[in-house]
């Protein structure tokens, strides 16, 4: 009910009395001392008089005592000063201006802020020490050991260090330098206020800290000879520059930076590069060669023509570079008024350059050891080529010199006896060997082949093989997705190897959809064999075994192509390596990974399905102290061991089989499996093949090194032979490698694979009557020729010839089939990039696969291998 509607109670007598006691006891407000009414709230009096309600009253009692606040508020700032150091919040002010700092307060902030930065700055700037050039050019060795920690090369600390003095650094030089990293050194107080701008937004965002952009920066940074990018030691470096800017002469700056400078070819300030590059002395060089020194100060790895690190670094895109900075300084001095427009006119040929001492040191298969193992440490220590460069690093790598020379060996010999550039040089010129060895049980690289040797101009490492098609070695990845994910005929339940497929030549291949696929010109497009024989239906493992292209064009579209890419990434081929293209040359190798990839990823079916990343490196220590990050990367289960053990089981049969294309592979004498690959128009071939302890690839081109972007060349007749295949030459050398990098080791055998999957013949396959049973082309029941060839060969040379050597193709075999990827579809291959062993990132975990760790301690020992 209303309070103005409530009927007041009677009052007792005596209550007038007891009100007013009660009104003489409670305190009264301060605002009511100072002169003010307030009303007090109280009953009426005996008389009848308007009485308060009780929320009228509660109301004024509240606002009489906000007045009383407020009163006192007034009476404290007017009445008596703020003894407070702070007048914050500000006790003359009401509501919300009491929060309201004073341009006192602000102004003294502001001022107070400024002579603390100002204060510390001068206490860092009187802390910091400034440069000494000539600690800062004794850069030291990078030492790379082998595996057995005995010592493989020491790299840098070996070129002429000496400090050169202003006068013997070229005018041109010092003009260059100016115009092209800082054009107002010569004004400038030593740092560049928007560089650091940039700087400090680039760390707030989480990025790394940039370098300082002025001349006097970079000499300070030069200084540091360290790659740590911390807040720290850039306020420090930032501290020394300014120091610099105030207190040291621009020409003894200018000289510090020239002198401290890194400018590729382990060569460290002016004096070094002048004679790394030229053969001279600073004080020679002409203007052309100092536009091209301090193009190299743009970056080494990026712009030293010799190449660098990284797919990015060949030496081709490198001279390219190279030659559009050297042009470019050349410009900017004249644009900033450092050189005469006529003076410029002169300079149009790309300057000559003398053979790189480096190079000559790291000669054989050094200079592509030391190349891989570098590739791993800045990715792994997320550091530039150039912060590497700067030394003072121990490698231990996983490279065990035995075996890089028995396979260096194993090459040479093949080579020696095969190749005549003389006799033939239009077919037998530009022809290369590239080859990678792996630890099954860890994923270690223990070998590699990368070429001739850096010391004779072959600079792209070969086992980092970048754009050269595997060819027939990718369709064990269309087999184990089919084992993993069947077909749309199995209902998604995987495939046995016992499943038929039409392998005739010139076979229609169709779609997911079962509708013919299209070629290019619009009609349906047939698969072409290497061999015209027609085949009929026949299982997966003979198509395997004997590499017919049609079954396998068929079965990555009844699996699906994106299925194939996961089952090949699970193994260790990256995706960036694989063709894009979700056509039938796909299964055939148009993809592109590195020889180390292929090694790496095949020791997955060798360990039952359990992938280790490949690595190089198993310990970094600088300074004394051990680094992080290079412990050997961590087992991932990338399918069932059922899975892989069939792979291996299917794999031994190419090896096994007489019929098989990797027959030469046998004479290892133990238990093989392996795969040959041979490419469209013979322009590539391969082997790659395991034991249970070891998995090599190998492979052979013809490329012209000096011209990367030629491609790649026609093997035919390479050798006196009509076509080379991957169960030649690579047969070849994988098998003699293999001997050497085996023996003593004990002879193990694969473990024994479980039946697995459903049979799902593809449409049109006939059904065996129980009458007449179709016999299974496995090596076990297959007839093997009548008069075989010593060197497993399944029929006399051809010609008559009474022998031949180990990588000739002698047989005619037309009847058989080979490994050839040729296909009339598009063929083209993406380019994967020299990117195997460099990383320490696992590849894509398939998890949730059942299956135990293998590559580790199955098998029965069969004796010793020789």
């Amino acid at each position: 009910m209303s309070e103005h509607r409530r009927k007041p109670p009677q009052q007792p007598q005596g209550g007038g009395r007891a009100a007013s006691r009660r009104a003489a006891q409670q305190r009264p407000g301060r605002g009511a001392a100072a002169g003010r009414d307030v009303p007090m709230a109280s009953r009426s009096g005996p008389h009848g008089g308007p009485q308060s309600s009780h929320g009228s009253s509660r109301a004024e009692t509240r606002r009489a005592a906000q007045r009383g606040s407020a009163g006192r508020g007034r009476a404290g700032g007017k009445g008596r000063p703020d003894k407070r150091l702070i007048n914050y919040p500000r006790s003359d002010k009401d509501g919300w201006l009491r929060f309201m700092p004073s341009w006192k307060l602000v102004s003294g902030t502001v001022l107070g802020f400024f002579a603390v930065i100002i204060a510390g700055a001068g206490i860092g700037i009187a802390m910091v020490n400034t440069p000494d050039a000539n600690k800062a050019a004794k850069a030291q060795n990078n030492v790379f050991y082998w595996a057995d920690n005995t010592q493989m090369v020491a790299t840098g600390g070996s070129m002429n260090r000496q400090i050169v003095p202003i006068d013997k650094i070229p005018l041109s030089m010092r003009n260059a330098v100016i115009a092209a990293e800082n054009e107002s050194f010569e004004t400038d107080k030593g740092v560049d206020p928007m560089g650091i701008a940039r700087a400090v937004v680039n760390m707030a965002k989480g990025g790394s800290t940039q370098g300082g952009s002025t001349i006097t920066q970079q000499y300070v940074k030069n200084t540091y000879l360290d790659s740590n990018q911390t807040l720290k030691r850039k306020v420090t470096e930032l501290f020394i520059a300014i120091k610099l800017g105030v207190s040291v002469d621009k020409d003894t700056v200018l000289a510090g930076y020239l002198n401290t400078a890194y400018y590729g070819r382990d060569a460290y300030g002016i004096q070094a590069a002048a004679r790394a590059y030229f053969g001279k002395d600073s004080d020679k060089l002409d203007p052309s060669e100092s536009a091209f020194l301090a193009s190299m100060l743009k970056g080494p790895n990026l712009y030293n023509p010799d190449g660098g690190i990284g797919s990015a670094a060949t030496p081709k895109l490198n001279e390219d570079r190279a030659r559009k900075r050297w042009a470019w300084v050349l410009d900017r001095e004249v644009a900033v008024g450092r050189m005469d427009p006529t003076e410029r006119a002169k300079y149009t040929q790309f300057p000559e350059r003398i053979e790189a001492e480096q190079v000559r040191s790291l000669s054989g298969q050094t200079g592509y050891l030391v190349e891989t193992a570098k590739q791993y440490v800045t990715k792994t220590l997320h550091i530039t080529p150039d912060d590497l460069a700067r030394g003072g690093y121990q490698i231990y790598t996983t490279f065990e010199k035995p075996r890089v020379d028995a396979l260096t060996k194993a090459v040479e010999d093949t080579r020696n006896g095969f190749i005549n550039e003389k006799a033939r040089p239009d077919t037998d010129t530009f022809v290369q060997f590239g080859a990678a060895s792996v630890d099954v049980n860890t994923g270690a690289i223990v070998a590699l082949y990368g070429g001739p040797g850096m010391d004779k101009k072959y600079f792209n490492n070969n086992a980092n093989t970048s754009g050269v098609p595997v060819g027939s070695t990718f369709k064990p990845y269309v087999l184990a997705a089919a084992m993993e994910y069947g077909t749309k005929k199995s209902k998604g339940e995987g495939i046995s190897a016992d499943s038929k497929y039409n392998a005739n030549d010139l076979t229609v291949i169709n779609d997911r959809d079962g509708k013919p696929l299209l070629g290019k010109d619009g009609k349906p497009f047939r698969q072409k064999n290497e061999s015209e024989r027609a085949y009929g239906y026949v299982t997966l493992n003979e198509a395997m075994e004997k590499s017919i292209n049609v079954p396998f064009a068929q079965l990555v579209f009844d699996v699906g192509h994106s299925k194939v890419r996961d089952v090949a990434a699970s193994t260790g081929i990256l995706k960036d390596s694989m063709d894009p293209n979700d056509n039938a040359s796909f299964a055939l190798g148009t993809s592109t990974p590195s020889a180390i990839r292929m090694a790496d990823s095949y020791a997955t079916f060798a360990a039952s399905g359990t992938h280790h990343e490949p690595f190089s490196v198993t310990k970094v220590e600088k300074n004394g102290t051990a680094l992080p990050g290079f412990e050997a990367p961590k087992a991932q289960r990338a399918m069932d061991n059922s899975i892989a053990d069939n792979i291996t089981k299917v794999l031994k049969n190419v090896v096994e089989s007489p019929e098989g294309t990797g027959t030469k592979a046998k004479k290892l004498g133990r238990p093989v499996a392996g795969k040959t690959g041979t490419t469209d128009k013979n322009k590539s071939a391969w082997f790659v093949g395991y034991t249970p302890q070891l998995s090599t690839a190998v492979t052979l081109f013809r490329s012209d090194p000096s011209k990367p972007d030629q491609g790649l060349m026609s093997m035919n007749g390479v050798g006196d032979i009509d076509s080379i295949h991957g169960g030649d030459i690579p047969a070849t050398i994988w098998t003699e490698y293999m001997k050497e990098a085996l023996k003593g080791k004990p002879v193990k055998d694969f473990p024994e694979a479980e039946d697995i999957g459903v049979v799902a013949d593809a449409p049109g396959a006939p059904t065996p009557t129980p009458a007449a049973p179709t016999p299974s082309p496995s090596a076990s029941q297959s007839t093997p020729p009548a008069s075989p060839s010593p060197s497993g060969s399944p029929s006399p040379s051809k010609g008559g010839k009474p022998s031949c050597p180990p990588w000739k193709v002698c047989p005619p075999d037309t009847s058989g089939g080979t490994d050839t990827g040729t296909s009339t579809g598009t063929s083209s291959g993406a380019d994967g990039g020299p990117d195997g062993g460099t990383t320490g990132a696992p590849s894509p975990p398939v998890t949730g696969k059942p299956g135990r760790p293998g590559g580790t301690s199955w098998g029965t020992s069969l004796g010793t291998g020789g």
